[in-house]
Formats: C-alpha cells, structure tokens, sequence
C-alpha cells in the first residue's frame, strides 16, 4: 500500500501543539475590519484549537504533520 499524503492546505493552516493538539487561526480576519469593533478584532487575533468534533478528520488529513 502506497504512502498517505499530507493535505497540503490543511497543513498549512493547522499546527500541532507541544502537547498534540491542533491549533488554528480563526476565520473573518482579512479584510472589511471598519465593520468590526475592537473587542471583536483582538479576540480574532488569537488562535484557538480544532474543536472536537473535527479533530479525528483534520487529524487524519495531517499524518506526518509534527
């Protein structure tokens, strides 16, 4: 059986944690940001985890990803 390939857009936009979880940036952050408060733009600046329901799909998607 052939090797599993990385999703190569997925690993661009997950990374893994010291501790194996999955990090990700969050969406609504490129532009039209006169439209959001301030409050709103710097909770966006933080990453936050894969939620659970996804984590086992993203996961699989990401097998060689450190």
């Amino acid at each position: 059986m052939p090797k599993m390939k990385t999703h190569r857009g997925g690993a661009k936009r997950v990374k893994r944690t010291g501790s194996g979880k999955l990090k990700r940036s969050r969406a609504y952050t490129s532009h039209l940001f006169a439209n959001k408060s301030t409050k709103q733009k710097r909770g966006l600046r933080k990453a936050s985890l894969v939620s659970k329901g996804d984590q086992k799909r993203v996961a699989q998607m990401l097998t060689y990803v450190k």
